[in-house]
């Protein structure tokens, strides 16, 4: 099955649609207790924090998943004006928000 097409532009080249409504993906996400520890020692010597990356990426595609089967839901052929908001609701946990505007295509 092909994947639901997710656009960050108000329109789509080539395509005519009607709007059906909002459209949400929510998750939170945490990491494992040793990719913490991993994490707080490379707070003390610097870089980048790969644990972390990591779970926003992961919290990120879950999002647009969700957003994804909630427009698929629906009965929307895309979404449109796709956004995403985040939070860290603690040190080791992040919720991201993915949103957008569902459409259906017309002729």
């Amino acid at each position: 099955m092909e994947k639901l097409l997710v656009t960050t532009t108000e329109n789509i080249p080539g395509k005519n649609y009607e709007v059906i409504g909002e459209v949400f993906g929510l998750t939170t996400q945490s990491k494992n207790v040793f990719k913490n520890i991993g994490a707080g020692l490379k707070n003390v010597i610097g870089g980048e924090i790969k644990a972390y990356t990591e779970l926003l990426t992961e919290s990120r595609d879950t999002a647009v998943d969700r957003l994804r089967d909630n427009a698929t839901a629906m009965g929307a052929d895309a979404v449109v004006m796709m956004r995403y908001d985040s939070d860290s609701i603690s040190q080791d946990m992040e919720t991201v928000a993915a949103y957008g505007t569902a459409v259906k295509f017309v002729d």
